[in-house]
């Protein structure tokens, strides 16, 4: 399972910060959900924008963070199956704002703003889709044509919910349960075979009684036998001489008849 282990402390804080803006106070038309299984990806849902192809739609992407984000730029993926100049077959994004013109200081907030743009206003001279390009160029009412099918296709079908949880919360939440789930782990395996029970009967000092064990078997070859043997064998000496003065008690009777 992927976590969030790749990312530093405190760049996982500045997250936790932006995610809670984010959250708080949404940019027009997008909507952002945090990955709980791997902090380092942001997805967000972008509602396409009046008045383009796209209107009416709602597309799905995500953000991948590297680790030594924020230094290196985020890489941008449409999950959602997209007609678009800039958004390669793949759902490869190509947009300045994640290549030659990152800044460090840029948040996500910007660079998702900047993506709902390309939707608005598309670059076909660098183009991922060469098919779109071109034909945004050469003939803008079979591409819009093209995009509006797309649209229609994939982008109107229901997504699937995700959750918008600040990270720092679900971090602390996840860091409980596995601190708790390490402890009782260690519990067990600090058990000491044959320690007292905490339910063992007490003798009147307070010391602990002894819980005797009993056996069938015995200990080996020229072993001693266990307890309930030996007791078996002291009641049955003493039955014997019992027994003898029966059978003489018996015989004087037979001599006076």
């Amino acid at each position: 399972m992927a976590t969030n282990e790749n990312l530093p402390p405190n760049v996982i804080k500045q997250l936790a910060k932006e995610l809670k803006n984010l959250d708080e106070a949404p940019p027009e038309g997008i909507k952002v959900g945090v990955n709980d299984d791997n902090f380092s990806i942001i997805h967000a849902d972008i509602d396409g924008p009046a008045g383009t192809p796209y209107e009416n739609g709602v597309f799905r992407m995500k953000l991948i963070l590297s680790n030594d984000f924020p230094q290196s730029p985020p890489k941008g993926y449409f999950l959602t199956k997209i007609f678009h100049p800039n958004i390669a077959t793949n759902g490869e994004i190509c947009v300045n704002a994640l290549k030659k013109d990152w800044n460090p200081s840029l948040g996500l907030r910007h660079v998702l703003i900047v993506i709902r743009c390309l939707l608005i206003e598309p670059f076909p001279e660098s183009a991922l889709n060469e098919q779109a390009g071109k034909m945004l160029l050469d003939n803008y009412e079979e591409y819009a044509r093209h995009a509006r099918l797309y649209t229609g296709i994939h982008a109107l079908k229901p997504k699937p919910k995700f959750k918008t949880g600040v990270i720092s919360e679900s971090t602390t939440t996840r860091n409980v349960e596995q601190t708790n789930s390490s402890l009782k782990i260690a519990d067990q395996k600090n058990v000491v075979p044959g320690a007292a029970s905490p339910l063992a009967p007490k003798l009147e000092n307070g010391q602990d009684q002894p819980t005797v064990i009993t056996s069938t078997t015995e200990t080996g070859v020229g072993g001693s036998m266990t307890a309930p043997l030996t007791q078996k064998k002291e009641i049955g000496l003493a039955k014997a001489p019992a027994d003898k003065k029966k059978m003489d008690a018996r015989k004087k009777s037979l001599k006076r008849l």
